[in-house]
């Protein structure tokens, strides 16, 4: 089992910055065998899409809304996924889960509220 614990959070106005946060923890064996860590998000009415996702190697994949607005990165020291948002539109208000894949599992955490006011 996987445990993850987001933060980072919060009420922004357009055109400003968050960095969100998730620390994975578990057993041992599940934690070195993490590979892919990710956010996804979801708006109201919508379904979860994921938004950016590193692998342990660090390539990065983005989803096109988001592509040179935000940066995702990882401390695998520390079990750390990162996401640093820039430039905030209205239309990224959601709540964003963290989610990591064991060669076994997914995991998500329980989401955090962005949101961002015009």
């Amino acid at each position: 089992q996987v445990q993850l614990v987001e933060s980072g959070g919060g009420l922004v106005q357009a055109g400003g910055s968050l960095r969100l946060s998730c620390a994975a923890s578990g057993s041992s064996g599940s934690i070195f065998s993490i590979n892919t860590m990710g956010w996804y998000r979801q708006a109201p009415g919508k379904q979860r899409e994921l938004v950016a996702d590193i692998t342990r190697r660090g390539s990065t994949n983005y989803a096109d809304s988001v592509k040179g607005r935000f940066t995702i990165s990882r401390d695998n020291a520390k079990i750390t996924v990162y996401l640093q948002m820039n430039s905030l539109e209205p239309e990224d208000t959601a709540v964003y889960y963290c989610n990591v894949h064991t060669y076994v599992a997914g995991f998500w955490g329980q989401g955090t509220q962005v949101t961002v006011s015009s």
